[in-house]
């Protein structure tokens, strides 16, 4: 009876005093002193599921990629750019028509025009891609958007050569906010074996968005004025600026979300955990326990941009971005012209819009799947680069050496059906030769480098050998034959040891907590504000 008695007393002692119990706290998780507890927002329940779904957001991009590219194609189109004003032996002038006619331009000028966006584009693409990591992506790209914006309207009302080509300078900065975070949010959400077959359907947009606006800049610059074409161009992207203020992001592979400790309960336990989120060994991470600053933003650019240039996946598969888009650009901006001029086409507008497009679609679409089918590996995308870009030089190359119409209708569309299907497995090799952390930068760079040393030195130089020689058709052989040196670059990616490093940083053993954002987003999920607790009812041990 005695010892029962005691058991029972300490029965009692135990359950009105309990003893504490210790709390686990997770590797590279802070303790936090009670004050700091209080203020900390829980989560009482599972966040609400975005409207904005893999496929919607897919959507969004490629209508804002294809906007952007109907810019292009519009002020490439003979409605908008027009043409130049021409004397005759007698001294009796023309007045020319469009931009080139009203400014009165050189071809060279003119080529000026269509590649000075790319100056917006070389500054502002690094910039965006190294801010990614500590703001808020799609407010990244509500900014460049609103640039984008006045820009094209800005273009509406200029008054000469030098005020129209500020404002394409502006329009490249609204381009470099979206094209270097599209392309890694859709790889991330895109579905595994339907990866290349997305961005084919993003890229796709390039040649139907610029095929478009030959139609939309020729019909426009004849009915309305080329003004007009640019005022449009304002008015449809307008929407997808201010979306880019108000919706919700997924999170980017490789980047923590906003706030990167996220609580959450486990249904089973109510045990509230902390989501440990692991880094990469070339991000710094904060450590509160060492007063050694952290890195700078310029150190770990540099850094970034060195672990890039070291990639020689990367480096070789740029380079034949390089060299193919030296000639697509030339296409797009001069082949209206050459074609009308070689053809004598009534509708030179109206044809390449449409070869463009039905290429366009056909290709970029079929170049995805068609890799999606074979095994989205490296080598296999540098084997497919390769071979259509060969094939599609030979057809568009025989294409100008005839002189009947029809026939270059035929072998261009096949052509140009070749080339685009490279545009998913190029963009694939850039995705995946650099781990997640890198890859806004991986694209940001790749699109500067085929603007910078593609098709923005190719507008101009092909003025001035057409200015030279005066002959369309040579000119436009010259520049196909690049397409020959591009098929050789991929070839030499086929023979290099490559390494898919699309899961790099989710695999390191060491798991720490960075805080690589620090804004959340608009549409916030609801958190209720604990006034007063301490560490055991934080973590709800039960």
């Amino acid at each position: 009876m005695g010892l029962e008695t005691a058991a029972d007393t300490a029965v009692q002692d135990q359950e009105s005093n309990p003893p504490p119990v210790p709390v686990p706290v997770p590797v590279g998780v802070e303790k936090k002193s009670e004050s700091e507890m209080a203020k900390t927002p829980v989560s009482l329940s599972e966040p609400t599921p975005s409207w904005f779904t893999p496929k919607r957001l897919l959507v969004i991009f490629c209508v804002i990629n294809m906007v952007n590219y109907v810019d292009r194609g519009a002020i490439a189109s003979n409605g908008v750019n027009g043409s130049a004003r021409v004397c005759s032996k007698s001294g009796v002038c023309s007045h020319g028509s469009g931009i080139q006619g009203d400014f009165d331009l050189s071809n060279f000028k003119d080529g000026v025009i269509s590649s000075a966006f790319m100056v917006g584009l070389l500054v502002a693409s690094p910039i965006f891609a190294s801010l990614a990591k500590s703001i808020n992506p799609f407010r990244l790209i509500g900014v460049g958007l609103s640039v984008w914006t006045f820009a094209a309207a800005g273009c509406g009302i200029s008054i000469d050569f030098w005020s129209i080509t500020i404002c394409r300078m502006l329009v490249g900065v609204g381009e470099a906010s979206f094209i270097s975070l599209a392309a890694p949010f859709i790889d991330d959400n895109a579905p595994v074996t339907q990866r290349t077959a997305w961005l084919g359907i993003f890229y796709m947009c390039i040649p139907t968005g610029i095929a478009v606006g030959y139609v939309y800049g020729g019909w426009v610059g004849n009915s309305f004025g080329w003004r007009y074409a640019f005022f449009g161009e304002a008015i449809l992207m307008l929407p997808f600026a201010i979306l880019g203020f108000v919706m919700k992001p997924l999170q980017m592979k490789g980047f923590s979300p906003a706030g990167s400790k996220k609580s959450l309960t486990t249904p089973k336990t109510n045990v509230i955990e902390v989501e440990v989120i692991p880094t990469d060994k070339d991000v710094p991470v904060l450590d509160r326990s060492s007063n050694k600053p952290s890195r700078s933003g310029l150190f770990r650019f540099w850094q970034d941009m060195k672990a890039l240039l070291l990639e020689k996946i990367y480096v070789v598969n740029v380079l034949g971005y390089i060299a193919y888009n030296f000639v697509i650009g030339a296409y797009s901006y001069w082949g209206p012209k050459a074609g009308y001029s070689i053809y004598h086409m009534s509708n030179a507008d109206m044809l390449f819009g449409g070869i463009t497009i039905v290429g366009g679609i056909v290709g970029t679409l079929a170049g995805g799947i068609i890799l999606d089918r074979m095994n989205s590996t490296i080598p296999n995308a540098f084997k497919l680069l390769s071979t259509a870009t060969f094939l599609g030089a030979i057809f568009c190359f025989s294409a100008f050496c005839f002189k009947n119409l029809y026939a270059f209708i035929v072998l261009f569309l096949i052509g140009e059906i070749l080339v685009f299907a490279t545009q998913g497995p190029v963009n694939f090799v850039c995705l995946h030769t650099v781990k997640p952390s890198l890859r806004p930068l991986s694209m940001a760079m790749s699109t500067v480098s085929i603007h910078v040393f593609g098709d923005v030195p190719s507008s101009p130089l092909v003025g001035v050998v057409q200015d030279n020689i005066n002959n369309w058709r040579t000119t436009a052989l010259i520049l196909t034959s690049i397409l020959f040196l591009a098929s050789g670059i991929w070839f030499i990616g086929i023979f290099l040891h490559s390494v898919d490093r699309y899961d790099e940083d989710n695999e390191l053993p060491n798991a720490t907590t960075t805080e690589r954002t620090n804004t959340t987003p608009l549409l916030e999920d609801k958190t209720a504000e604990t006034t007063a607790v301490n560490i055991n009812s934080t973590f709800n041990v039960v």
